[in-house]
């Protein structure tokens, strides 16, 4: 590990770091605008100089140039303090003087370096250049006068995303960033160059003139609209949620989201449930909270004591309002719960078995793949990059499923499961070699029925298994055993008087005909259609909540703003029931809920670590698959849930990035 000296201090670096790194390690700021730490060096902003001995006697980039034994790093002679003004000066001469009017205001690169490293005024006067703006699609407002060649856009859509979209035209002045014939960036990720963006080329389309940074209040959240669980910031002001941003977690998201994990927001404030209703006549009606719950006591107690009551939990539901439901259940007699709301049915006596034990992390370094039934991309967009880093490493990945546009070199073993049986050659030799090898069974996986053959697979090939899931509340679930065996099956042929959705809107509910059908949510959705009695609750920015990753990991978000009109947290809509129903459920406020919660499950306390669950199940002997995967359950990545299908703006990237629509003029 070279030892080098940075402004007088000694350090010592670790092998492959650049001096860049080194004078960070010293406690030193260098500005930069190309670099980035997650993306490969670039090296052509020029902002980072620095003056190195031994060396020619002149600024050097400091990203690019490696940290050798010996050298002495200066970051602040007037040699240094010259040269980067001089390059703020040169990137400012065709910079347009919009700050007043840019969205990148108060959060912008160039606007902080200039303050801190440029000069107080400039010697040209020469007309400024102008490049007209490009069109990204609905996500990405581009103001591409603005833009200053740092290319972190087009190595990002390369080497993260995987989707060679983004590019160049041109030299010298004339240099433009575009897409691909000025088409839309369509893959899962696009906005993620926003972030990225150090000035204010790429911003929020959706966003746009909405509000200055230093208006907004910004909590710490967890992402819902899958199952990774990525670390999010939600911005709001007053009580609308403005913008969703990535936070760093180099464990579950690194610096990424996803695009309907950022865009789906708007899905907030739109087709909300904010009354109770009750369907009289074929119609529902606006009632009070105390018809509701008198009409749900009645239908309960005239069918008498036992399983007249039962649960079923949506696919973003958080641990508490689960286990306030188990309790208002068990104190009712009733152990009639499920949380996979499709029917699916299989073994969750051991969770490991249903874990992603590999870990996202873990994913990367594993040299052998094979997917059965998931269309990563959609399922799991962060997964995926995960993956297509472990391909660049070497890795070889095999699918079993209909074929998908994957951003990484894959071989598809075509959708019969008996493939499983009797893997070709060119899988079993990949994973003989392969140090450390994986197996991820999907949603289509599990639906299909191969949950067990799957199991055996990864013994036989001595992988690790990996269960990728595609709903936030399913882990937390299956570790507050909010399943049964049958799964909803079971449900329906108990013939409970009252079946409580919380938040279930993908559930076929005409099986429940002689039911009493009680939807608490937050959306008018499938669910509140198929309702008989509608009480309106929080969505996931208006509560504080536990949520569980597919890997296992505890992760708890805070609550940003307060739900409109009449709708109320859900545990104090099922604290407020079991009331009604004359039961005890044992607590009377949020943090007795969750003292009782991590009482019966221990791991649920542990924030930020992923739970222990044991080791796997030994690999099912003899087990053949059979059946087909004959498509994936997600049909259009943009309208999953409630939220993203009330948003405008996912139904806009829906139309437009899935369906092909024509982008629509003013006067259309």
């Amino acid at each position: 590990m070279p030892k080098v000296t940075v402004d007088g201090q000694e350090v010592v670096v670790p092998d492959g770091a650049t001096v860049l790194q080194a004078c960070e390690l010293a406690g030193k700021e260098i500005p930069r605008f190309c670099y980035h730490e997650r993306l490969s060096i670039a090296g052509n902003c020029r902002m980072c100089l620095v003056e190195v001995k031994p060396g020619p006697p002149k600024p050097q980039a400091s990203c690019a140039l490696p940290a050798t034994e010996g050298q002495e790093i200066r970051t602040d002679t007037p040699m240094v303090k010259t040269a980067r003004e001089g390059v703020m000066e040169f990137l400012l001469i065709n910079h347009p003087l919009d700050c007043p009017i840019c969205d990148q205001g108060g959060e912008c690169d160039l606007q902080d370096q200039a303050m801190a490293y440029g000069r107080g005024g400039t010697r040209y006067h020469e007309n400024k250049r102008a490049v007209t703006s490009k069109n990204m699609g609905p996500l990405i407002k581009t103001i591409m006068t603005r833009c200053i060649h740092c290319t972190r856009c087009v190595r990002f859509s390369e080497e993260i995303a995987g989707v060679d979209e983004i590019g160049a035209l041109y030299r010298g002045e004339d240099m433009q960033i575009t897409t691909y014939l000025e088409q839309a960036a369509k893959h899962e990720l696009s906005a993620n160059v926003i972030d990225l963006c150090p000035v204010g080329a790429l911003t929020s389309g959706p966003y746009a003139y909405e509000s200055r940074p230093w208006e907004l209040k910004k909590t710490l959240g967890i992402d819902v609209s899958d199952a990774v669980g990525a670390n999010i910031r939600i911005d709001s002001r007053g009580r609308e949620v403005l913008r969703v941003l990535p936070r760093i977690n180099d464990d579950v998201n690194e610096e990424w989201i996803s695009d309907k994990a950022r865009y789906q927001v708007d899905g907030l404030t739109r087709r909300r449930l904010d009354r109770v209703f009750i369907r009289r006549s074929g119609k529902l009606a606006e009632a009070s909270w105390d018809e509701a719950f008198k009409a749900i006591a009645k239908a309960h107690k005239s069918s008498g004591p036992g399983a007249s009551i039962a649960a079923i939990a949506g696919d973003m539901v958080d641990c508490e309002t689960m286990f306030a439901a188990k309790a208002l259940l068990k104190a009712s007699g009733s152990s009639l719960m499920e949380s996979r709301q499709t029917g699916m049915d299989y073994d969750v006596s051991n969770l490991a078995a249903v874990n992603f034990n590999s870990t996202f992390a873990g994913i990367e370094e594993a040299q052998a793949i094979l997917i059965i039934g998931s269309h990563v991309r959609w399922e799991a967009p962060l997964v995926n990059v995960r993956l297509r880093k472990a391909v660049k490493r070497g890795a070889k990945v095999f699918v079993v499923g209909p074929e998908w546009d994957t951003t990484y070199k894959a071989e598809f073993l075509g959708t019969d499961l008996s493939v499983l049986n009797k893997l070709p050659a060119s899988v079993t030799d990949a994973f003989k070699a392969a140090e450390k090898s994986a197996v991820i069974l999907g949603a289509a996986g599990f639906a299909a029925g191969a949950h067990e053959a799957a199991l055996g697979v990864a013994g036989k090939l001595k992988a690790e298994f990996n269960a990728l899931h595609t709903a936030a509340a399913r882990m937390g679930a299956l570790m507050l055993g909010f399943a049964q065996k049958g799964g909803i099956a079971d449900i329906v042929a108990a013939k409970p008087k009252v079946v409580l959705a919380l938040g279930a809107d993908e559930v076929d509910w005409s099986a429940f005909g002689d039911s009493l059908k009680v939807y608490s949510g937050h959306h008018g959705d499938k669910g509140a259609h198929a309702a008989d009695i509608v009480l309106p609750a929080s969505a996931y920015t208006e509560k504080a909540g536990t949520y569980v990753s597919t890997e296992g990991r505890v992760q708890m978000a805070d609550k940003a703003i307060f739900a409109p009109g009449d709708a109320r947290e859900d545990w104090t809509i099922l604290r407020a029931l079991a009331d009604a129903l004359g039961v005890n459920v044992g607590f009377d406020s949020f943090g007795e809920l969750r003292a009782a919660m991590v009482a019966e499950v221990p791991a649920l306390g542990d924030e930020g670590m992923i739970a222990d669950y044991g080791a796997l199940p030994a690999a099912p002997k003899g087990v053949k698959a059979a059946g087909e995967i004959a498509a994936y359950p997600i049909k259009d990545f943009y309208l999953t849930n409630p939220i993203a299908r009330a948003s405008t703006v996912m139904q806009q990237c829906s139309a437009e990035l899935l369906h092909g629509d024509a982008l629509k003029e003013a006067a259309e």
